[in-house]
């Protein structure tokens, strides 16, 4: 059983900046993948970004040029920097662990999931 904490959410406003931070309690990057995915109020969840073992890192188009995601060198640990952030980011930001590293921008392949961050962008 893999477990995720996030840390770094809070409140900002409009342009500001987050940096979001996930651990894990297994070495995942070393085969598989870690994504960020958030869900806004009355929305469904949706793929934010993700790395994987070989630091292939895709982005939804809404984020990307203002988000970037990293691991660190343990392979158990990603960070999400988010700049420019907008009032439409605002939502809660859930880290999850891909152990097969395959489809690592669809939510269902993601096998353990932590209990997310909430992200308030103030206008």
């Amino acid at each position: 059983q893999v477990q995720l904490v996030e840390s770094g959410g809070g409140l900002v406003q409009a342009g500001d900046s987050l940096s979001l931070s996930c651990a894990a309690s297994g070495r995942i990057l070393e085969r598989g993948a870690m994504g960020w995915f958030r869900q806004a109020p009355g929305k469904e969840r949706e793929f934010v970004a993700a790395i994987n073992w070989s630091e292939y890192t895709p982005y939804a188009d809404s984020v990307r040029g203002r988000f970037t995601i990293s691991r660190d060198h343990t392979a158990s640990s990603v960070a999400l920097q988010m700049n420019g952030l907008k009032p439409e980011d605002t939502a809660i930001y859930y880290c999850a662990a891909n152990t097969r590293g395959t489809a690592i921008s669809l939510a269902r392949y993601y096998e353990y999931w932590g209990r997310g961050t909430q992200v308030t962008v103030s206008s």
